[in-house]
């Protein structure tokens, strides 16, 4: 099975069980309401329509924003956006790119506190709406320059919706790393790669492999000095009780990067608990 399959299948999975853990009890909830829920299937029953008759790009978001402002009341958001987001699963499952791409733009403007909504809305537009596209045209016979095209289109809207996270998600690692994949993975851009995740490195909840992944960059970029002089400062601060720190792993790579740049012995690094005491 492809890692691409691997993905999709993962977030079919996920997009039910991680957000709405009993889909059941959302939908009992909504038909014990009854009339107090009105706003919201209405909002359900619109979203479920193409994408003219409620759009939410360009100029009309504003507009759109306002109507949910007005239809949805405060309380009711995180159920609706609920709602939406099983909508999205469907559209997504039947390969549906303008009602998925809809779906994904409003249930963010419906609530736009789940970070997961951003990151796998995002997978979404950089990864399967691409494939989605190059499917629909004449198999392998695709010149490469259309093919090109069609993924840095995706890359870039996925980069965008990103972006637009952290409006609500400032500084957020978990942002940057997903921009950071998109433009390693999706455009091939090294650098740009890079500056993601550094930013992500040093956002206040930076994951510990965010730090590695940079350096790792670096000396592909072929900047093993810069690289080094990183991991010297990430070893330094890192808990060699905390496994998921990989300090061993990081002081590896350190010792590789000397033994390229013919670091005098005297002049390498020594961790902290490998210096004499006084």
């Amino acid at each position: 099975m492809s890692a691409c399959s691997l993905r999709l299948r993962s977030f079919a999975s996920g997009i039910v069980s991680s957000r709405i853990r009993a889909p059941a009890v959302v939908l009992a909830v909504l038909v014990l309401a009854g009339a107090t829920l009105c706003p919201l299937q209405e909002l359900l029953r619109r979203a479920g329509e193409l994408p003219e008759n409620l759009a939410v790009t360009g100029n009309s978001r504003l507009g759109a924003a306002r109507w949910i402002d007005v239809a949805i009341p405060g309380g009711l958001r995180a159920l609706a956006a609920d709602g939406l987001w099983l909508k999205l699963y469907v559209a997504w499952a039947a390969r549906d790119l303008p009602r998925s791409d809809m779906l994904i733009r409003l249930v963010t403007m419906v609530d736009d506190r789940p970070l997961d909504f951003w990151i796998d809305g995002a997978r979404i537009i950089a990864y399967d709406m691409s494939e989605w596209r190059l499917s629909s045209l004449d198999g392998g016979r695709i010149p490469a320059e259309v093919r090109r095209r069609i993924v840095e289109e995706q890359a870039c809207a996925g980069l965008r919706h990103l972006e637009a996270a952290f409006a609500s998600h400032p500084d957020n690692a978990a942002i940057w790393v997903e921009m950071g994949n998109i433009q390693l993975y999706r455009r091939g851009d090294l650098g740009l790669a890079a500056g993601c995740y550094r930013h992500a490195a040093e956002a206040p909840d930076a994951p510990y492999f965010a730090a590695r992944i940079y350096g790792e960059l670096l000396r592909r970029l072929g900047r093993d000095q810069d690289a080094y002089d990183w991991l010297r400062r990430v070893h330094a601060r890192l808990p060699v009780d905390d496994q998921a720190a990989m300090s061993s792993l990081v002081l590896r790579r350190i010792r590789d990067l000397e033994r390229r740049l013919k670091v005098a012995v005297k002049e390498q690094y020594m961790p902290a608990e490998d210096r004499p005491r006084n």
